[in-house]
């Protein structure tokens, strides 16, 4: 069986000249990996779906095309009906990611990981709250309950931890760089603040430890945010992986979820050429190819 996973790529939303999000990293991903697995485009989630996480009148701000100036400039990105679109496919592709790990134990999506969006508000390039979202679907589903959600994004997930923090049926693992966005923090359930220059043997080291804690309990699923920006290399990064310590970093993960049906999303990823991201993202999917193989 040829292994999917999921993709909004073609969803492309429409930025001014210079602007700092890199969009194209999506598509050249796309292009990297289509030989290796199928990769399926997401569906948008239905409106009522995005409804279970985030507040009403955000959601109708957001679908308007009312969200205020400051709420764009919040989010860092402007606002567009293609960007309305892509995000709920984003949201899309980790619930379809989420139904294939449930079935055959690891699942990805080629985007994902907005975890800066929170229950009223969107921000820091996300929209909504994939991994929220899909969390609340699979739980009215009846096909999981309780979570785990280890967050390696080189950013603070903040809106995650607003959404899940005072579920007592989820725990939320966030390890980012101290001195970076958000500067104002939700705390997660277990957050570990790294110094700026952290290198590949402390970060796994802290990473070890931390996820000691986050699986004491027993999860129905996990998800794990495989971010490329602790890269040493990221422009908003400050950390100092390298790759081949990214890539152990995704093989600690992914072996002490072993067991656990897992999603695995991308988050940030800003290096100044984007194909260091996709490097780093297509080795991500090695290692989930190499935890699904027979």
């Amino acid at each position: 069986m040829t292994f999917e996973i999921y993709s909004h790529a073609r969803w492309a939303i429409p930025l001014p000249p210079g602007h700092k999000f890199p969009i194209s990293k999506y598509s050249l991903l796309v292009e990297r990996v289509s030989g290796l697995v199928t990769v399926r485009e997401s569906d948008p989630v239905p409106w009522d779906w995005l409804a279970l996480v985030h507040e009403a009148p955000l959601l109708e701000r957001i679908r308007t095309g009312q969200m205020s100036i400051r709420e764009q400039r919040g989010l860092g990105l402007p606002w567009s009906e293609v960007l309305v679109e892509r995000g709920r496919r984003s949201v899309g592709g980790t619930l379809a990611a989420a139904g294939y790990a449930l079935a055959h134990g690891i699942g990805m999506n080629l985007g994902g990981g907005t975890h800066h969006a929170g229950h009223d508000f969107a921000r820091g390039y996300c929209l909504f709250n994939d991994v929220a979202v899909t969390l609340a679907r699979l739980r009215a589903e009846g096909l999981a309950q309780r979570a785990v959600v280890i967050d390696c994004d080189v950013h603070q997930g903040d809106g995650t931890a607003q959404i899940l923090g005072p579920d007592p049926d989820a725990f939320t693992l966030s390890l980012h760089g101290a001195r970076n966005y958000p500067f104002q923090r939700i705390p997660s359930d277990l957050d570990v603040d790294l110094p700026s220059g952290t290198g590949d043997d402390d970060y796994l080291a802290e990473l070890d430890r931390a996820l000691d804690v986050a699986l004491a309990d027993e999860y129905d699923v996990a998800f794990y945010l495989a971010g490329a920006d602790p890269w040493e290399g990221d422009r908003l990064g400050r950390l100092s992986l390298t790759k081949p310590g990214l890539r152990a970093r995704d093989e600690l993960v992914l072996a002490r979820l072993r067991g656990i049906p897992t999603v695995v999303v991308l988050a940030g990823g800003y290096a100044p050429d984007p194909s260091d991201t996709v490097d780093i993202n297509a080795a991500t999917l090695d290692c989930v190819l190499a935890e699904a193989a027979p």
